[in-house]
């Protein structure tokens, strides 16, 4: 029995229904990884893209809603059918390239110059310092971490669905949003628990890799570890932003 992931991309039953193969037509850990790199790669050129754009004087707030439109029905499609993930993960990585692209560059030219490339970092570093952790378990992948990291994602997933809601209303949830020692606190343990998913994430690949899951399912590992990564940026820079307002 493969592991629960608290991405909700990579669901515990999904290489079980995807049945066991061998040989070229099964999926590895380093086909996994070839395939995160280049939808990586794209992601970034898209977001670069979109990053010129708005600095050239360009309205990409269409580019940006946009993105993050097509990119969510992407999701929602490769996560219920993931043979089409081959298909649909690069066309996802544009998408997803153009939200973070446009969204970047409103934090950089708003916020404080550099506050782009030291998220970058610093979301490449917790990739890295995980992975090898997890690689010389240092932290492993326990059932009842599993389900920790889980109930904590899903109240995470929760809190910003309230929060949305009340927005039609003129209201957040308290402190949420806020540049204050309790907002930045609250972001620090949203960043926590963004990053202990990259543990599962990998887990999850691995177990896969390991019981033979078809090929096809290299390109859905890479999306899953994609839609973490984009999370964790994304709540690195909202941390990063709350920290600079808070010196001013």
């Amino acid at each position: 029995m493969i592991g629960r992931s608290g991405n909700p991309t990579l669901k515990e039953s999904t290489f079980e229904r995807a049945g066991t193969f061998s040989g070229m037509n099964a999926m590895t850990i380093e086909g996994t990884v070839n395939k995160a790199f280049i939808t990586l790669i794209i992601l970034l050129g898209s977001a670069f893209s979109t990053w010129m754009l708005y600095f050239d004087g360009y309205n990409v707030v269409p580019m940006a809603i946009g993105g993050a439109l097509v990119g969510l029905i992407l999701a929602l499609i490769v996560s219920f059918a993931p043979k089409a993930a081959p298909f649909l993960v690069p066309v996802y990585a544009v998408a997803e390239g153009m939200f973070l692209g446009a969204i970047s560059a409103q934090f950089e030219q708003k916020i404080v110059p550099g506050i782009t490339l030291n998220a970058i970092l610093l979301t490449m570093g917790v990739f890295f310092a995980l992975l090898i952790a997890y690689k010389t378990r240092l932290i492993k992948a326990t059932e009842n971490f599993k389900l920790g990291v889980v109930a904590a994602t899903g109240g995470i997933a929760l809190v910003y669905l309230i929060n949305f809601i009340l927005g039609f209303f003129g209201m957040q949830v308290p402190f949420l949003h806020e540049s204050s020692w309790i907002g930045i606190g609250i972001s620090v343990v949203i960043v926590i628990i963004a990053a202990l998913n990259l543990v599962l994430d990998f887990d999850f690949i691995e177990n896969g890799a390991a019981q033979g899951a078809p090929k096809y399912m290299e390109w859905y590992g890479a999306f899953g570890l994609m839609v973490t990564l984009v999370w964790l940026y994304l709540e690195i820079l909202r941390l990063l932003a709350k920290l600079a307002a808070s010196r001013d």
